[in-house]
């Protein structure tokens, strides 16, 4: 099977490339970081740099455990590597795994001629006193797991709908493709016990319990679902899982945190103002939520339809809210940098005129000409009705992408 070249973030990479930046890539797991940087460092050799002007480091590789406690013994490896009389290319990956690590950012960061770039697997990476110390100086590039685009582009004998069918099953996670549903649940599982083991316990110092894995159960069951602290709490304890809306809330802090969850916030439309209560949350991958619910495959599509629908809106550069206009809810207000909102609705169906006018109501509530799309899964040709678009969703996926397929 032919690899996808991860075109949305190599292009972002290539944009920055020697620019006095430390390009740090972040997301989940596995979502293919890794494979990012390395795509990105073939182009330089393919471009004539030279082997000793590169080097790559993975701190999850057995070899490099050595540096884990002792960033200055990495340093002076990295450093020894390379001929820094002319420019030389850096890549730290999963560099959150070494103690002190951003001694050895800053360190790589100040030498002449050294072009850096870093990976993480979880929020970490840029809080607390590296954000600090590197304020100003880095940009971050977050990678998701394959798009319906990329997905699609390695199965061009099937047809779109097949595949989408398959995508909102399993998921895009790299490590899925080409697996069968009875093996890519417990390869999901996997990672995920990964996620929670790494970046969540050992990183907070915490110790598994029924409360965790019960709160983390409840925010998959609840996807586009308002929720709160106090909410789940008291929704816990009615079911005899006694915790605190202070757990909760550092709980929720932690999975957005490793990349498991987005929190979206709502946006009163009317008002233009970001609202400060009841969020939603979004999985990052669909298969995630497969696997650690057990719901059937094609349980819940209303809601993991909105799932991807969000996914997507972030792969494309937007802020996205939930729009409150008045008494009623846009799904998304997506905002592009530098530009005009978009109001979207997701719906299973709205073939049905009754159905089409309810999902289009909240449309008409925001008084702007801002854009307004309506996406769902009814397999039609793009219409426009009094003015709002209704589309086939793997139609609106697959909208203005690039994808490049590489041997």
């Amino acid at each position: 099977m032919n690899l996808v070249k991860r075109e949305l973030y190599l292009a972002q990479l290539r944009r920055l490339c020697d620019k006095n930046l430390i390009k740090v890539v972040t997301g989940i797991r596995r979502c293919g970081k890794s494979t990012i940087l390395q795509m990105f460092r073939d182009e330089l050799l393919a471009k004539g740099v030279t082997a000793n002007r590169i080097a790559f480091v993975n701190f999850e590789e057995f070899e490099n455990a050595k540096y884990l406690h002792d960033c200055a013994a990495a340093y002076y490896d990295i450093i020894g590597r390379l001929d820094l009389t002319k420019p030389c290319y850096v890549f730290l990956d999963e560099v959150q795994n070494v103690k002190e690590f951003e001694r050895l950012v800053d360190g790589l960061f100040v030498k002449p001629n050294v072009d850096l770039y870093v990976t993480g697997s979880n929020a970490y990476l840029l809080s607390g006193e590296l954000a600090t110390l590197l304020t100003g100086r880095y940009i971050e590039i977050h990678a998701q797991p394959f798009s319906f685009a990329e997905y699609v582009s390695l199965f061009p004998s099937v047809s779109k709908s097949e595949l989408l069918n398959q995508y909102i099953a399993n998921g895009g996670m790299p490590g899925t493709v080409g697996l069968s549903e009875l093996d890519a649940v417990p390869y999901l599982k996997n990672i995920y016990q990964s996620i929670i083991k790494k970046d969540v316990l050992t990183r907070h110092r915490w110790h598994a319990d029924n409360q965790f894995e019960r709160v983390t159960q409840f925010i998959f069951d609840s996807i586009g679902l308002f929720l709160s602290p106090t909410k789940i709490a008291a929704t816990l304890q009615a079911s005899g899982v006694v915790t605190s809306k202070h757990s909760i809330a550092n709980y929720l802090d932690a999975l957005t945190e490793s990349f498991l969850f987005y929190k979206v916030r709502r946006f009163d439309v009317r008002g233009k103002k970001i609202l400060s209560t009841q969020e939603k949350y979004y999985a990052a991958d669909l298969g995630f939520k497969r696997a650690i619910t057990g719901e059937a495959m094609f349980a819940d599509m209303g809601r993991n339809l909105e799932n991807m629908v969000f996914l997507e809106l972030l792969r494309r550069g937007n802020e996205v809210f939930i729009g409150k206009a008045d008494n009623s809810e846009i799904d998304f207000v997506a905002r592009p940098l530098g530009g005009s909102p978009e109001y979207i609705q997701v719906a299973y169906t709205a073939k049905e005129e009754a159905t089409r006018k309810r999902e289009m109501h909240p449309f008409t509530v925001a008084k702007d000409y801002n854009r307004r799309t309506l996406i769902t899964t009814d397999h039609e040709p793009t219409a426009n009705i009094n003015g709002i678009r209704k589309i086939y969703v793997a139609d609106w996926l697959l909208e203005n992408q690039v994808t490049k397929s590489a041997p």
